[in-house]
């Protein structure tokens, strides 16, 4: 396995700002309803944190995209028992994966993005999934820089996003 993704769940971290964060596989969480968690999670994720359309704002429509998300793997950041992040890897028509990863505006800043990333492109290794692809936006350069640390590269620029891609 490649050294850059060497952690899969479960991985106990101290945060930058001193919080002790759990990455949990999804239904490995410390509560019964992870799925609500989620929900919940988006709920009170500030509008202005949406990135190309996502996360939805409604409830209803949060039910159904966790419905596409939770298909695929999904690793989820936990503080204590409330669900402050999730990053997940969904098989796209082709074979490959998509990652889209979600961090709470309070949790922004303190590691957790990039440890929930590495935990997850771990687990998808250990589950079989070779390559990975995603979309960001051209000016959101801490995304993109944390990509390009950890080994994506930009193959194709759509408008305001490129689509970036690595192999496990």
């Amino acid at each position: 396995m490649s050294p850059r993704f060497e952690r899969e769940p479960p991985v106990d971290f101290e945060d930058d700002h001193g919080r002790e964060i759990s990455l949990q596989a999804f239904g490995d969480g410390p509560v019964d309803d992870e799925r609500e968690a989620l929900v919940d999670l988006y709920l009170e994720f500030d509008p202005s944190q949406r990135s190309l359309g996502i996360p939805p704002v409604r409830e209803s429509k949060i039910r159904e995209w966790q419905n596409v998300l939770l298909d695929g793997y999904c690793v989820v950041a936990w503080h204590g028992e409330r669900a402050v992040g999730q990053a997940v890897l969904v098989e796209d028509k082709h074979g490959n994966h998509e990652l889209a990863i979600f961090i709470h505006q309070d949790y922004h800043h303190a590691g957790i993005g990039t440890q929930l990333m590495k935990a997850l492109l771990a687990y998808g290794k250990q589950q079989g999934v070779d390559d990975v692809w995603l979309l960001v936006e051209q000016e959101n350069r801490p995304a993109k820089q944390l990509y390009d640390d950890l080994g994506f590269t930009v193959t194709e620029e759509q408008g305001h996003a490129v689509m970036m891609a690595t192999s496990l």
